[in-house]
Protein backbone atom coordinates (compact mmCIF):
# COMPACT_ATOMS: atom_id res chain seq x y z
CA UNK A 1 0.00 0.00 0.00
CA UNK A 2 1.28 3.61 -0.66
CA UNK A 3 -0.13 7.13 0.81
CA UNK A 4 -0.84 9.23 -2.32
CA UNK A 5 -2.26 12.94 -2.23
CA UNK A 6 -4.48 14.89 -4.97
CA UNK A 7 -5.49 18.34 -5.31
CA UNK A 8 -9.53 19.15 -5.65
CA UNK A 9 -10.66 22.96 -6.39
CA UNK A 10 -13.61 24.10 -4.52
CA UNK A 11 -16.33 25.99 -6.05
CA UNK A 12 -15.13 28.88 -4.51
CA UNK A 13 -11.61 28.42 -6.21
CA UNK A 14 -9.36 27.29 -3.65
CA UNK A 15 -7.61 24.33 -3.96
CA UNK A 16 -7.57 21.60 -1.00
CA UNK A 17 -4.91 18.49 -1.10
CA UNK A 18 -6.22 15.41 0.28
CA UNK A 19 -4.54 11.81 1.22
CA UNK A 20 -5.01 8.20 0.39
CA UNK A 21 -4.33 5.00 0.66
CA UNK A 22 -4.21 2.84 -2.01
CA UNK A 23 -3.06 -0.59 -3.12
CA UNK A 24 -1.47 -2.03 -6.28
CA UNK A 25 -3.91 -4.24 -7.85
CA UNK A 26 -3.73 -5.71 -11.69
CA UNK A 27 -6.78 -6.19 -13.74
CA UNK A 28 -6.87 -7.29 -17.40
CA UNK A 29 -2.56 -7.53 -17.39
CA UNK A 30 -2.71 -4.07 -16.25
CA UNK A 31 -1.80 -2.67 -13.17
CA UNK A 32 -3.87 -0.16 -11.24
CA UNK A 33 -4.12 1.84 -7.81
CA UNK A 34 -7.18 1.49 -6.27
CA UNK A 35 -8.33 3.47 -3.39
CA UNK A 36 -8.13 1.63 0.45
CA UNK A 37 -9.23 4.34 2.77
CA UNK A 38 -9.56 8.36 2.36
CA UNK A 39 -7.62 10.05 5.02
CA UNK A 40 -8.44 14.04 4.52
CA UNK A 41 -7.88 16.96 3.72
CA UNK A 42 -3.82 17.23 4.60
CA UNK A 43 -3.94 20.75 6.70
CA UNK A 44 -5.89 19.05 9.48
CA UNK A 45 -4.06 15.46 8.86
CA UNK A 46 -0.92 17.74 9.93
CA UNK A 47 -2.95 19.64 12.93
CA UNK A 48 -3.58 15.21 14.29
CA UNK A 49 -0.08 13.94 13.36
CA UNK A 50 0.99 14.50 17.32
CA UNK A 51 -2.49 13.10 18.51
CA UNK A 52 -2.16 10.34 15.91
CA UNK A 53 1.88 9.39 17.06
CA UNK A 54 0.72 9.22 20.61
CA UNK A 55 -2.54 7.35 19.99
CA UNK A 56 -0.44 4.83 17.99
CA UNK A 57 2.12 4.41 20.65
CA UNK A 58 -0.27 3.58 23.20
CA UNK A 59 -0.85 6.61 25.07
CA UNK A 60 -4.43 7.93 25.35
CA UNK A 61 -4.87 11.14 22.96
CA UNK A 62 -6.93 13.92 24.16
CA UNK A 63 -9.30 16.12 22.58
CA UNK A 64 -8.36 18.84 20.65
CA UNK A 65 -10.49 21.35 22.63
CA UNK A 66 -8.83 20.00 25.81
CA UNK A 67 -4.99 20.25 25.98
CA UNK A 68 -3.96 19.21 22.42
CA UNK A 69 -1.58 21.46 20.52
CA UNK A 70 -5.01 23.46 19.27
CA UNK A 71 -7.76 24.43 22.41
CA UNK A 72 -10.90 26.01 20.80
CA UNK A 73 -12.42 28.20 22.98
CA UNK A 74 -15.22 29.49 21.56
CA UNK A 75 -16.94 28.75 17.95
CA UNK A 76 -19.74 31.43 17.18
CA UNK A 77 -21.87 31.60 13.87
CA UNK A 78 -20.70 34.94 11.53
CA UNK A 79 -21.99 34.41 8.01
CA UNK A 80 -25.72 35.76 8.39
CA UNK A 81 -23.67 39.02 10.05
CA UNK A 82 -21.14 38.94 7.66
CA UNK A 83 -23.63 39.51 5.00
CA UNK A 84 -25.51 41.71 6.50
CA UNK A 85 -22.36 44.22 7.19
CA UNK A 86 -21.99 43.37 3.39
CA UNK A 87 -25.21 45.17 2.13
CA UNK A 88 -25.20 47.84 5.38
CA UNK A 89 -21.83 49.19 3.42
CA UNK A 90 -23.56 48.48 0.20
CA UNK A 91 -26.18 50.74 0.73
CA UNK A 92 -23.93 53.51 2.55
CA UNK A 93 -25.81 52.86 5.66
CA UNK A 94 -22.99 53.59 7.52
CA UNK A 95 -22.71 57.08 6.76
CA UNK A 96 -25.92 57.82 6.33
CA UNK A 97 -26.97 56.71 10.04
CA UNK A 98 -23.48 58.74 11.34
CA UNK A 99 -24.90 62.08 10.07
CA UNK A 100 -28.76 61.21 11.55
CA UNK A 101 -30.25 62.90 13.90
CA UNK A 102 -29.82 61.52 17.92
CA UNK A 103 -32.42 61.22 20.42
CA UNK A 104 -31.95 64.64 22.91
CA UNK A 105 -33.78 63.22 26.05
CA UNK A 106 -30.99 60.90 27.46
CA UNK A 107 -30.71 59.69 30.85
CA UNK A 108 -27.69 60.84 32.88
CA UNK A 109 -26.30 57.40 32.66
CA UNK A 110 -26.48 57.09 28.81
CA UNK A 111 -24.02 57.82 26.70
CA UNK A 112 -24.57 60.09 24.44
CA UNK A 113 -21.60 59.37 22.08
CA UNK A 114 -22.92 55.69 21.84
CA UNK A 115 -21.97 53.50 18.56
CA UNK A 116 -25.88 53.56 17.51
CA UNK A 117 -25.61 52.71 13.64
CA UNK A 118 -23.55 49.06 14.92
CA UNK A 119 -26.50 48.40 17.21
CA UNK A 120 -28.99 48.95 14.07
CA UNK A 121 -27.20 46.85 12.20
CA UNK A 122 -27.56 44.02 14.55
CA UNK A 123 -30.98 44.06 15.01
CA UNK A 124 -31.41 44.07 11.28
CA UNK A 125 -29.03 41.08 11.21
CA UNK A 126 -31.40 39.57 14.06
CA UNK A 127 -34.99 40.44 12.18
CA UNK A 128 -33.01 38.44 9.56
CA UNK A 129 -32.12 35.38 11.69
CA UNK A 130 -33.95 34.45 14.32
CA UNK A 131 -36.49 37.14 15.11
CA UNK A 132 -36.54 38.07 18.86
CA UNK A 133 -37.58 41.01 21.28
CA UNK A 134 -35.00 43.11 22.47
CA UNK A 135 -34.89 41.82 25.72
CA UNK A 136 -34.64 38.13 24.27
CA UNK A 137 -31.54 39.36 21.87
CA UNK A 138 -29.35 38.91 24.86
CA UNK A 139 -28.99 34.91 23.94
CA UNK A 140 -29.02 35.03 20.48
CA UNK A 141 -25.59 37.25 21.38
CA UNK A 142 -24.41 33.92 22.90
CA UNK A 143 -24.44 31.81 20.03
CA UNK A 144 -24.05 34.47 17.46
CA UNK A 145 -20.68 36.51 16.37
CA UNK A 146 -22.22 40.17 16.38
CA UNK A 147 -19.58 43.03 16.60
CA UNK A 148 -19.90 46.75 16.23
CA UNK A 149 -17.89 48.36 13.17
CA UNK A 150 -14.77 48.07 15.00
CA UNK A 151 -14.79 44.29 15.56
CA UNK A 152 -15.56 44.30 18.98
CA UNK A 153 -18.44 42.14 20.14
CA UNK A 154 -21.41 42.51 21.31
CA UNK A 155 -21.61 40.28 24.59
CA UNK A 156 -24.95 39.82 26.80
CA UNK A 157 -24.81 41.04 30.54
CA UNK A 158 -27.02 38.96 32.48
CA UNK A 159 -28.74 40.51 35.74
CA UNK A 160 -31.91 39.10 37.09
CA UNK A 161 -34.20 42.00 37.91
CA UNK A 162 -38.06 41.24 38.37
CA UNK A 163 -39.20 39.26 35.33
CA UNK A 164 -36.35 41.23 33.29
CA UNK A 165 -32.89 38.86 32.99
CA UNK A 166 -30.20 41.23 31.74
CA UNK A 167 -28.98 44.32 33.10
CA UNK A 168 -31.47 47.17 32.37
CA UNK A 169 -28.37 49.64 31.10
CA UNK A 170 -27.43 47.31 28.32
CA UNK A 171 -31.34 46.73 27.43
CA UNK A 172 -32.04 50.57 27.42
CA UNK A 173 -28.86 51.14 24.96
CA UNK A 174 -30.62 48.66 22.14
CA UNK A 175 -33.88 50.53 23.03
CA UNK A 176 -32.50 53.85 22.44
CA UNK A 177 -30.74 52.83 19.21
CA UNK A 178 -34.65 52.38 17.94
CA UNK A 179 -35.74 55.92 19.21
CA UNK A 180 -32.40 56.84 17.34
CA UNK A 181 -33.29 55.38 13.93
CA UNK A 182 -36.62 56.17 14.07
CA UNK A 183 -35.62 60.08 13.82
CA UNK A 184 -34.03 59.33 11.01
CA UNK A 185 -36.92 57.38 9.05
CA UNK A 186 -37.66 60.05 6.18
CA UNK A 187 -34.80 60.72 5.52
CA UNK A 188 -33.01 57.41 5.22
CA UNK A 189 -35.98 55.92 3.00
CA UNK A 190 -34.98 58.30 0.54
CA UNK A 191 -31.40 58.08 0.59
CA UNK A 192 -31.77 54.28 0.23
CA UNK A 193 -34.67 55.15 -3.04
CA UNK A 194 -31.65 57.13 -4.34
CA UNK A 195 -28.83 54.53 -3.53
CA UNK A 196 -30.94 51.70 -4.97
CA UNK A 197 -31.48 52.97 -8.43
CA UNK A 198 -27.90 53.94 -8.97
CA UNK A 199 -27.30 50.05 -8.05
CA UNK A 200 -29.67 48.26 -10.13
CA UNK A 201 -30.85 51.02 -12.43
CA UNK A 202 -34.62 51.52 -12.68
CA UNK A 203 -36.84 53.97 -13.28
CA UNK A 204 -40.16 54.58 -11.35
CA UNK A 205 -42.78 53.91 -14.20
CA UNK A 206 -45.60 51.86 -11.78
CA UNK A 207 -45.68 52.23 -7.73
CA UNK A 208 -47.05 49.43 -6.08
CA UNK A 209 -49.15 49.81 -3.12
CA UNK A 210 -50.65 47.49 -0.18
CA UNK A 211 -51.45 47.03 3.51
CA UNK A 212 -51.39 44.59 5.81
CA UNK A 213 -51.62 44.21 9.53
CA UNK A 214 -49.78 43.11 12.69
CA UNK A 215 -50.87 42.24 16.09
CA UNK A 216 -49.61 42.79 19.74
CA UNK A 217 -48.74 40.54 22.21
CA UNK A 218 -50.13 42.70 25.17
CA UNK A 219 -51.40 45.79 25.22
CA UNK A 220 -49.60 47.90 23.26
CA UNK A 221 -49.27 51.93 22.76
CA UNK A 222 -53.07 53.43 24.00
CA UNK A 223 -54.83 54.52 20.83
CA UNK A 224 -52.46 53.42 18.18
CA UNK A 225 -53.02 49.39 19.43
CA UNK A 226 -56.87 49.19 18.37
CA UNK A 227 -59.03 46.13 17.11
CA UNK A 228 -59.68 46.12 13.54
CA UNK A 229 -59.80 44.40 10.12
CA UNK A 230 -57.06 41.21 10.64
CA UNK A 231 -55.25 40.11 7.78
CA UNK A 232 -53.78 37.72 10.50
CA UNK A 233 -56.61 35.63 12.13
CA UNK A 234 -55.79 37.36 15.30
CA UNK A 235 -59.29 39.55 15.70
CA UNK A 236 -59.12 39.22 19.15
CA UNK A 237 -55.26 41.20 19.34
CA UNK A 238 -54.89 44.85 19.16
CA UNK A 239 -53.04 45.59 15.54
CA UNK A 240 -51.31 48.01 13.79
CA UNK A 241 -51.72 48.39 10.07
CA UNK A 242 -48.63 48.58 7.80
CA UNK A 243 -48.53 49.72 4.62
CA UNK A 244 -45.58 49.41 1.86
CA UNK A 245 -44.79 51.16 -1.05
CA UNK A 246 -42.42 49.64 -4.23
CA UNK A 247 -40.82 50.03 -6.89
CA UNK A 248 -39.41 48.13 -9.47
CA UNK A 249 -39.70 45.03 -6.72
CA UNK A 250 -38.03 46.89 -4.47
CA UNK A 251 -39.33 48.33 -1.20
CA UNK A 252 -38.67 52.16 -0.90
CA UNK A 253 -41.19 53.36 1.78
CA UNK A 254 -43.51 51.86 4.24
CA UNK A 255 -46.32 53.86 6.78
CA UNK A 256 -47.66 52.42 10.00
CA UNK A 257 -51.37 53.62 11.07
CA UNK A 258 -53.45 52.46 14.35
CA UNK A 259 -55.06 48.95 13.60
CA UNK A 260 -58.66 50.04 13.17
CA UNK A 261 -57.37 52.39 9.62
CA UNK A 262 -59.66 51.29 6.81
CA UNK A 263 -57.73 50.59 3.40
CA UNK A 264 -58.99 53.88 1.19
CA UNK A 265 -58.30 55.93 4.33
CA UNK A 266 -54.46 55.66 3.62
CA UNK A 267 -53.98 56.38 -0.15
CA UNK A 268 -53.94 60.14 -0.05
CA UNK A 269 -51.24 59.97 3.29
CA UNK A 270 -49.27 58.02 0.57
CA UNK A 271 -49.40 59.80 -2.72
CA UNK A 272 -48.89 63.18 -0.98
CA UNK A 273 -45.74 61.53 0.54
CA UNK A 274 -44.52 60.01 -2.41
CA UNK A 275 -45.26 63.58 -4.55
CA UNK A 276 -43.51 65.40 -1.89
CA UNK A 277 -41.01 63.20 -0.54
CA UNK A 278 -39.97 61.33 -3.34
CA UNK A 279 -40.70 64.50 -6.04
CA UNK A 280 -42.94 61.31 -7.91
CA UNK A 281 -44.41 62.77 -11.03
CA UNK A 282 -45.08 60.90 -13.75
CA UNK A 283 -45.87 57.29 -12.45
CA UNK A 284 -48.90 55.00 -12.12
CA UNK A 285 -50.27 54.05 -8.77
CA UNK A 286 -51.13 50.13 -8.48
CA UNK A 287 -53.05 49.27 -5.24
CA UNK A 288 -56.02 46.52 -4.78
CA UNK A 289 -59.89 46.75 -4.39
CA UNK A 290 -59.59 47.92 -0.80
CA UNK A 291 -58.19 51.25 -2.23
CA UNK A 292 -60.72 52.19 -4.67
CA UNK A 293 -62.76 55.18 -3.97
CA UNK A 294 -64.24 58.00 -5.38
CA UNK A 295 -62.15 60.31 -3.12
CA UNK A 296 -59.10 58.25 -4.16
CA UNK A 297 -59.52 58.52 -7.69
CA UNK A 298 -59.93 62.01 -7.10
CA UNK A 299 -56.85 62.10 -5.46
CA UNK A 300 -54.70 60.79 -7.79
CA UNK A 301 -56.51 63.17 -10.69
CA UNK A 302 -55.37 65.55 -8.65
CA UNK A 303 -51.95 65.09 -7.28
CA UNK A 304 -49.10 66.57 -8.86
CA UNK A 305 -47.58 65.52 -12.30
CA UNK A 306 -49.21 63.20 -14.14
CA UNK A 307 -50.43 60.63 -12.19
CA UNK A 308 -52.81 57.68 -13.37
CA UNK A 309 -53.95 54.45 -11.78
CA UNK A 310 -54.69 50.60 -12.23
CA UNK A 311 -56.57 49.55 -9.14
CA UNK A 312 -58.46 46.42 -8.54
CA UNK A 313 -62.52 46.94 -8.61
CA UNK A 314 -65.03 45.23 -5.74
CA UNK A 315 -66.64 42.55 -7.52
CA UNK A 316 -69.42 41.49 -4.54
CA UNK A 317 -72.00 43.92 -3.94
CA UNK A 318 -71.09 45.97 -6.80
CA UNK A 319 -73.91 46.56 -9.49
CA UNK A 320 -71.64 48.11 -11.70
CA UNK A 321 -69.10 45.03 -11.38
CA UNK A 322 -72.41 42.77 -12.23
CA UNK A 323 -73.31 44.62 -15.47
CA UNK A 324 -69.21 44.79 -16.39
CA UNK A 325 -69.23 40.96 -16.32
CA UNK A 326 -72.15 39.93 -17.86
CA UNK A 327 -70.62 42.32 -21.29
CA UNK A 328 -68.06 39.53 -21.47
CA UNK A 329 -68.05 38.25 -25.27
CA UNK A 330 -66.96 34.83 -25.41
CA UNK A 331 -65.38 35.49 -28.75
CA UNK A 332 -63.25 38.26 -27.27
CA UNK A 333 -60.60 36.71 -24.93
CA UNK A 334 -57.03 36.90 -25.54
CA UNK A 335 -54.73 34.62 -23.91
CA UNK A 336 -52.04 36.05 -21.42
CA UNK A 337 -48.77 34.69 -21.40
CA UNK A 338 -48.10 31.92 -19.08
CA UNK A 339 -46.19 32.17 -16.20
CA UNK A 340 -47.34 35.43 -14.93
CA UNK A 341 -46.66 33.97 -11.58
CA UNK A 342 -44.63 30.88 -9.82
CA UNK A 343 -47.78 28.90 -9.48
CA UNK A 344 -49.12 29.28 -13.13
CA UNK A 345 -45.52 28.86 -14.25
CA UNK A 346 -45.84 25.43 -12.37
CA UNK A 347 -49.16 24.01 -13.78
CA UNK A 348 -49.92 25.83 -16.89
CA UNK A 349 -53.03 27.40 -15.90
CA UNK A 350 -54.83 29.72 -18.16
CA UNK A 351 -55.29 33.15 -17.76
CA UNK A 352 -57.63 35.46 -20.17
CA UNK A 353 -58.62 38.81 -20.43
CA UNK A 354 -60.86 41.20 -22.31
CA UNK A 355 -61.62 44.78 -22.35
CA UNK A 356 -65.15 45.24 -21.57
CA UNK A 357 -67.12 48.69 -21.89
CA UNK A 358 -66.77 51.23 -18.89
CA UNK A 359 -69.79 53.88 -18.91
CA UNK A 360 -67.48 56.35 -16.69
CA UNK A 361 -65.79 58.57 -19.21
CA UNK A 362 -62.01 58.31 -19.32
CA UNK A 363 -61.52 54.65 -17.26
CA UNK A 364 -60.98 51.52 -18.84
CA UNK A 365 -62.47 48.14 -17.56
CA UNK A 366 -60.59 44.45 -18.02
CA UNK A 367 -62.38 41.13 -17.18
CA UNK A 368 -59.52 38.77 -16.35
CA UNK A 369 -60.82 35.17 -15.63
CA UNK A 370 -58.05 32.73 -14.05
CA UNK A 371 -58.06 29.08 -13.98
CA UNK A 372 -56.08 29.27 -10.71
CA UNK A 373 -58.27 31.65 -9.00
CA UNK A 374 -61.43 29.88 -10.49
CA UNK A 375 -59.83 26.66 -8.82
CA UNK A 376 -59.47 28.46 -5.35
CA UNK A 377 -62.70 30.11 -5.12
CA UNK A 378 -64.74 26.58 -5.87
CA UNK A 379 -62.55 24.94 -3.50
CA UNK A 380 -63.82 27.43 -0.76
CA UNK A 381 -67.12 27.19 -2.25
CA UNK A 382 -67.45 23.86 -1.65
CA UNK A 383 -66.12 23.79 1.63
CA UNK A 384 -68.65 26.54 2.74
CA UNK A 385 -71.51 24.65 1.16
CA UNK A 386 -70.88 21.57 3.03
CA UNK A 387 -70.36 23.21 6.36
CA UNK A 388 -73.48 25.16 5.79
CA UNK A 389 -75.62 21.95 4.73
CA UNK A 390 -74.48 20.30 7.85
CA UNK A 391 -75.92 22.89 9.97
CA UNK A 392 -79.26 23.37 8.12
CA UNK A 393 -79.38 19.11 7.84
CA UNK A 394 -78.92 19.58 11.73
CA UNK A 395 -82.04 22.15 12.23
CA UNK A 396 -83.85 20.07 9.87
CA UNK A 397 -83.37 16.96 12.60
CA UNK A 398 -84.54 19.29 15.59
CA UNK A 399 -87.43 20.24 13.59
CA UNK A 400 -88.66 16.92 12.29
CA UNK A 401 -88.18 15.90 15.91
CA UNK A 402 -90.23 18.59 17.52
CA UNK A 403 -87.21 20.20 19.51
CA UNK A 404 -88.47 23.56 18.02
CA UNK A 405 -91.32 24.53 17.03
CA UNK A 406 -92.02 28.25 17.22
CA UNK A 407 -91.36 29.44 13.65
CA UNK A 408 -89.77 32.83 15.02
CA UNK A 409 -87.35 30.81 16.66
CA UNK A 410 -86.84 28.44 13.58
CA UNK A 411 -85.85 31.18 11.77
CA UNK A 412 -83.14 32.53 13.78
CA UNK A 413 -81.70 29.65 14.05
CA UNK A 414 -81.69 29.37 10.04
CA UNK A 415 -80.04 32.86 9.58
CA UNK A 416 -77.88 31.71 12.72
CA UNK A 417 -76.84 29.13 10.48
CA UNK A 418 -76.82 30.94 6.86
CA UNK A 419 -75.02 34.05 8.48
CA UNK A 420 -71.90 31.78 8.99
CA UNK A 421 -69.58 30.83 6.38
CA UNK A 422 -71.52 32.99 3.25
CA UNK A 423 -74.30 30.62 3.95
CA UNK A 424 -77.01 33.05 2.00
CA UNK A 425 -74.47 32.75 -1.45
CA UNK A 426 -75.54 29.26 -1.47
CA UNK A 427 -78.29 28.67 0.34
CA UNK A 428 -82.40 29.29 0.98
CA UNK A 429 -85.13 27.95 3.14
CA UNK A 430 -88.77 28.10 4.00
CA UNK A 431 -91.08 26.61 6.69
CA UNK A 432 -93.98 24.85 5.60
CA UNK A 433 -96.59 22.85 7.07
CA UNK A 434 -94.23 22.74 10.18
CA UNK A 435 -91.35 21.21 8.21
CA UNK A 436 -88.35 22.88 7.64
CA UNK A 437 -86.87 22.88 4.22
CA UNK A 438 -83.81 24.33 2.09
CA UNK A 439 -82.73 23.89 -1.01
CA UNK A 440 -79.89 25.81 -3.23
CA UNK A 441 -80.50 28.96 -3.89
CA UNK A 442 -81.58 29.87 -7.42
CA UNK A 443 -80.40 33.57 -8.00
CA UNK A 444 -77.24 33.91 -5.72
CA UNK A 445 -75.48 30.30 -6.38
CA UNK A 446 -75.92 30.58 -9.90
CA UNK A 447 -74.31 34.06 -9.89
CA UNK A 448 -71.88 33.09 -8.04
CA UNK A 449 -70.52 29.86 -10.03
CA UNK A 450 -70.40 32.92 -12.93
CA UNK A 451 -68.38 35.25 -11.42
CA UNK A 452 -66.06 32.53 -9.53
CA UNK A 453 -62.34 32.90 -11.30
CA UNK A 454 -63.39 36.15 -12.53
CA UNK A 455 -61.99 39.75 -10.98
CA UNK A 456 -62.12 43.43 -12.47
CA UNK A 457 -59.03 46.13 -12.82
CA UNK A 458 -59.81 49.56 -13.98
CA UNK A 459 -57.54 52.56 -15.16
CA UNK A 460 -57.11 55.18 -16.95
CA UNK A 461 -54.28 54.49 -19.39
CA UNK A 462 -55.03 54.61 -22.80
CA UNK A 463 -52.00 53.29 -23.95
CA UNK A 464 -52.19 50.63 -21.95
CA UNK A 465 -52.75 46.91 -23.64
CA UNK A 466 -54.67 44.54 -21.35
CA UNK A 467 -52.52 42.00 -21.21
CA UNK A 468 -49.74 44.70 -19.90
CA UNK A 469 -52.52 45.60 -17.78
CA UNK A 470 -52.90 41.85 -15.92
CA UNK A 471 -49.25 41.48 -15.52
CA UNK A 472 -48.87 45.11 -14.08
CA UNK A 473 -51.46 44.15 -11.62
CA UNK A 474 -49.97 40.28 -10.75
CA UNK A 475 -47.21 42.28 -9.65
CA UNK A 476 -49.03 43.57 -6.43
CA UNK A 477 -48.10 39.55 -5.31
CA UNK A 478 -44.48 40.82 -4.86
CA UNK A 479 -45.67 43.17 -1.98
CA UNK A 480 -47.94 40.58 -0.86
CA UNK A 481 -45.05 38.38 -0.51
CA UNK A 482 -43.06 40.76 0.83
CA UNK A 483 -46.01 40.78 4.21
CA UNK A 484 -45.04 37.30 3.82
CA UNK A 485 -41.12 38.10 4.20
CA UNK A 486 -42.09 40.95 6.87
CA UNK A 487 -44.15 38.65 9.37
CA UNK A 488 -42.17 35.17 8.90
CA UNK A 489 -39.48 34.62 8.02
CA UNK A 490 -38.13 38.17 9.17
CA UNK A 491 -40.64 38.42 12.40
CA UNK A 492 -42.03 41.66 11.83
CA UNK A 493 -44.23 40.05 14.56
CA UNK A 494 -44.73 39.65 17.63
CA UNK A 495 -44.76 43.26 18.94
CA UNK A 496 -43.96 43.77 22.39
CA UNK A 497 -43.10 47.56 22.64
CA UNK A 498 -45.22 50.29 25.10
CA UNK A 499 -44.67 53.49 23.30
CA UNK A 500 -45.95 54.41 19.60
CA UNK A 501 -42.49 55.47 18.32
CA UNK A 502 -40.91 52.05 19.24
CA UNK A 503 -43.50 50.29 17.75
CA UNK A 504 -42.56 52.14 14.60
CA UNK A 505 -38.79 51.83 14.77
CA UNK A 506 -39.44 47.72 15.50
CA UNK A 507 -41.32 47.75 11.59
CA UNK A 508 -38.57 49.99 10.40
CA UNK A 509 -36.11 47.52 11.40
CA UNK A 510 -37.72 44.87 9.65
CA UNK A 511 -38.13 47.00 6.60
CA UNK A 512 -34.95 47.46 6.28
CA UNK A 513 -34.30 43.62 6.95
CA UNK A 514 -36.77 43.17 4.07
CA UNK A 515 -34.86 45.13 1.80
CA UNK A 516 -31.67 42.95 2.37
CA UNK A 517 -33.55 40.01 1.82
CA UNK A 518 -34.53 41.42 -1.54
CA UNK A 519 -30.82 41.87 -1.94
CA UNK A 520 -29.45 38.56 -1.37
CA UNK A 521 -32.59 37.10 -3.55
CA UNK A 522 -31.43 39.80 -6.84
CA UNK A 523 -27.26 38.63 -6.47
CA UNK A 524 -28.48 35.17 -5.73
CA UNK A 525 -30.43 34.71 -9.18
CA UNK A 526 -28.02 37.60 -11.05
CA UNK A 527 -25.35 34.73 -10.27
CA UNK A 528 -27.32 31.61 -11.26
CA UNK A 529 -27.52 30.67 -7.77
CA UNK A 530 -30.46 28.25 -7.13
CA UNK A 531 -31.00 29.33 -3.44
CA UNK A 532 -33.95 31.07 -2.08
CA UNK A 533 -33.05 34.05 0.22
CA UNK A 534 -33.72 32.05 3.54
CA UNK A 535 -32.06 28.82 2.18
CA UNK A 536 -29.01 30.58 1.32
CA UNK A 537 -28.80 32.10 5.24
CA UNK A 538 -29.12 28.66 6.87
CA UNK A 539 -26.62 27.97 4.83
CA UNK A 540 -24.33 30.81 5.61
CA UNK A 541 -24.89 29.81 9.16
CA UNK A 542 -22.00 27.10 8.72
CA UNK A 543 -19.36 29.89 8.24
CA UNK A 544 -17.98 30.43 12.03
CA UNK A 545 -16.02 32.45 13.67
CA UNK A 546 -13.57 30.42 16.27
CA UNK A 547 -11.44 31.30 19.26
CA UNK A 548 -8.71 29.41 19.63
CA UNK A 549 -6.01 28.85 21.49
CA UNK A 550 -2.06 27.23 19.74
CA UNK A 551 0.86 27.35 21.14
CA UNK A 552 -0.29 29.12 24.07
CA UNK A 553 -1.56 32.42 21.84
CA UNK A 554 -4.95 33.13 21.62
CA UNK A 555 -6.29 33.44 17.91
CA UNK A 556 -8.94 33.76 15.95
CA UNK A 557 -10.02 32.61 12.84
CA UNK A 558 -13.33 32.11 9.98
CA UNK A 559 -14.32 28.51 8.80
CA UNK A 560 -14.84 28.28 4.90
CA UNK A 561 -18.35 27.29 5.60
CA UNK A 562 -20.06 24.54 2.86
CA UNK A 563 -20.21 24.64 -0.74
CA UNK A 564 -23.74 26.09 -0.82
CA UNK A 565 -22.11 28.51 1.93
CA UNK A 566 -19.14 29.64 -0.04
CA UNK A 567 -21.59 29.71 -3.11
CA UNK A 568 -23.26 32.62 -1.65
CA UNK A 569 -20.20 34.72 -0.81
CA UNK A 570 -18.95 34.04 -4.51
CA UNK A 571 -22.45 35.52 -5.76
CA UNK A 572 -21.81 38.53 -3.37
CA UNK A 573 -18.40 38.87 -4.14
CA UNK A 574 -17.06 38.98 -0.56
CA UNK A 575 -13.56 37.71 -0.36
CA UNK A 576 -12.89 39.01 3.21
CA UNK A 577 -14.34 37.01 5.83
CA UNK A 578 -12.84 37.72 8.72
CA UNK A 579 -14.74 40.81 10.84
CA UNK A 580 -12.72 43.93 11.56
CA UNK A 581 -9.73 43.58 14.19
CA UNK A 582 -10.42 45.53 17.40
CA UNK A 583 -8.17 48.50 17.70
CA UNK A 584 -5.02 48.14 20.61
CA UNK A 585 -5.72 49.24 23.91
CA UNK A 586 -9.64 48.14 23.18
CA UNK A 587 -11.41 45.33 24.85
CA UNK A 588 -12.27 42.92 22.21
CA UNK A 589 -15.79 42.41 23.73
CA UNK A 590 -18.99 44.74 24.57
Amino acid sequence: MFIRSIKVPSSSGVVHEYVRVVESVRENGRVKQKLVLNLGRRDTLETLLPLLQRFLEGDAAPPLDDDGPIQILDSSTWGPVLVVRHFFQQLGLWQLLDSGRRWSHLAPEEDPDDDWPSRVLALIANRLMRPLSEHALAGWLETDFVCDRFGRRYLPHWKLQGRVQVDLTVLQQWYRSLDHLILNKAKIEVALYQRLRDLFNFQPDLVFYDLTSTYFEGHGPEGFAKHGYSRDGQPRNVQVVVGVVMVAGWPIAHHVWAGNTRDSKTVAEVVKDLTERFAFRQVVFVGDRGMVTEKNLNVLKEADGNWGFLLGMTRRQNPEAEALIDRIQEDAWLECKSGINAEEAKVKQRTRVQEVLCDRPGVRVFVVDSDERRNYEQRQRDKAMQRVRLGLEKLQARVAKGQLKDPAKIGAAAQRVLSRNHGHRYYTWQLATGQFQFEEHPVNLPREKKYEGKYLIQSDQADMTPREAVAHYKELNEVERGFRSLKDPIGMRPIWHHLERRVRAHIFVATLAFLMERMLERALKDAGVLLSAQAALTALETIRHVRFQADGHDRTGVSPGSSRARQVLKALQITDRRPPTPPQGHSPTM
